[in-house]
């Protein structure tokens, strides 16, 4: 992962705890409504991949007992992890695309439900992504991927040679000849992987985007809706579909690229399709970017007229990130595909304990500020949740306060302590294992593996009934706290 180049290493800093008596008159342990939902507390667990599930999508016991853990610390909502809303092969990724999905995701309904008293809230994030494949061999790419052109015989002035012959020779060349050869998604494909943009018009399927992808994202949430999942939050971030039709990059000219209102416009769109299909009285809102952190990408003022636009729509909460685009990722090894939070982007995203001056701490807290001011100044009242780098009760409390923003998130501190919102609310504030930003957990989710935290994963390994990894090497989830 790309790193700042000042490279000053931070500890984290979590400050004073509450005792019991002050936690129960905190804001932060105080309920707050999600348009239909309400929520006992304004703590939230964003949307973690675990790499739980199987290659069929279904809920597994791994996939149950992950978010088992998290809701026994009784947050105010648990938002599950992206789930594909199309029915095709992912790996093993949740998938919500066909009614047969249902059962399992009700069953995860009732084990959170359970789990945590009643006091937690499950929300689902339904995603859909384009294609990308891995960075190929190159001797494999010139042999057999690479599409032989005129262009290509023209520029190697080689009109009578057998394609054979001519791949052959691509292969042998240098680098910089093949940037004179080569088109830039030639290029592209050799070096990161094949990957479908947005912007790919010549292709039917992502042309016909907008005519196919509100009908998708309606029926996966009328699915979440029937397997008792108590909302939705529709992802419009990071380096997938819908957050490429709100980037800056996104030239289609076909009415849903260009100008911020056309970019726009499909993301309102299947949020219009959406609330049609499951009605006004089931919680629809979404998580997008406060700032893509990429050249020529959206800024905070490009996400502050979004979020006035998603409010004015009627969605029932405002989630967000920043940062996790392709843009600017690491080329990847041969065989690995391109991973969208190697690049600064990326930092910005999950920063770690090795930062600039800045420092890795609340680096999403004032652009999320800016944007919650701009929702209030244009007279909604949409709960924004602020996410990124948030670690204690006091600074959780000051923004609150401070009215920076209504809900605190916190993805890798829950995963590091998932019972720390209950401790804090009990006074338990010097029991809480604090998350020490070294991206432990982000390494094991770049190769796909299942997600941990080394606060944890090799304690009480003795310990009878838990389960390990495929390694066998790391506990699947944390300790229970007594």
């Amino acid at each position: 992962m790309w790193k700042p180049p000042e490279r000053i290493k931070y500890k984290p800093d979590p400050g004073s705890s509450p005792t019991a008596e002050e936690a129960r008159s905190a804001l932060l342990f105080s309920p707050v409504k999600l348009g239909p939902l309400a929520l006992e507390q304004r703590t939230w667990v964003p949307a973690m991949v675990p790499w739980r599930s199987n290659e069929d999508g279904f809920v597994t016991d791994d996939v149950l007992d992950w978010y088992e853990r998290f809701a026994k610390g009784q947050p105010g909502a648990i938002v599950i992890e992206a789930t594909g809303i199309r029915d095709i092969p992912s790996g093993p990724l949740l998938r919500i695309g066909d009614d047969r999905f249902i059962p399992g995701l009700k069953e995860l309904a009732d084990t959170v439900r359970s789990a945590s008293d009643g006091k937690t809230r499950l929300l689902i994030q339904v995603i859909d992504f384009l294609t990308i494949r891995r960075r190929p061999d190159p001797g494999k790419y010139f042999s057999r991927f690479l599409a032989i052109t005129d262009s290509h015989r023209e520029k190697l002035s080689a009109s009578d040679w057998p394609e054979e012959r001519i791949r052959a020779h691509l292969a042998g060349l240098p680098e910089k000849e093949l940037d004179e050869i080569l088109t830039g998604a030639e290029l592209e494909s050799l070096r990161m992987g094949y990957r479908e943009r947005v912007t790919d018009m010549h292709l039917p399927h992502v042309k016909d985007l907008p005519q196919v992808l509100p009908e998708l994202f309606a029926q996966a949430t009328r699915r979440a809706c029937e397997a008792g999942i108590d909302g939705v939050e529709l992802h419009y971030a990071h380096a997938y579909t819908m957050a490429s039709f709100l980037s800056a990059t996104n030239t289609r000219p076909d009415g849903y690229g260009g100008g911020r209102e056309q970019r726009a416009r499909l993301p309102l769109e299947v949020f219009r399709h959406v609330r049609r299909t499951v009605g006004e009285d089931y919680c629809v809102g979404c998580r997008f970017l406060s700032d893509e952190c990429i050249d020529g990408g959206n800024t905070v003022d490009d996400a502050t007229y979004f979020a006035v636009q998603f409010a004015r729509a009627g969605m029932d909460f405002l989630s967000l990130s920043r940062g996790g685009k392709f843009d600017d990722a690491k080329q990847p090894l041969v065989g690995w595909a391109a991973y969208p939070y190697t690049g600064r982007s990326g930092y910005e995203c999950m920063p770690g304990y090795i930062s600039d001056d800045f420092g890795p701490f609340g680096r999403n807290v004032e652009p999320v500020a800016q944007i919650k001011a701009a929702v209030d100044g244009a007279g909604y009242a949409t709960p924004v949740v602020v996410i990124g780098g948030i670690h204690g009760f006091q600074q959780a409390e000051d923004l609150l306060r401070q009215g920076k923003a209504d809900i605190i998130g916190a993805a890798r501190q829950s995963l590091a302590d998932p019972d720390w919102y209950l401790k804090l609310r009990l006074g338990k504030g010097d029991q809480v294992r604090v998350c020490e930003y070294t991206n432990y957990c982000e390494g094991l989710d770049t190769k796909h593996k299942q997600v941990t935290c080394q606060l944890w994963d090799r304690l009480q390994l003795d310990e009878p009934g838990i389960k390990l990894s495929v390694d066998g090497r790391r506990r699947l989830i944390a300790p229970e706290w007594k």
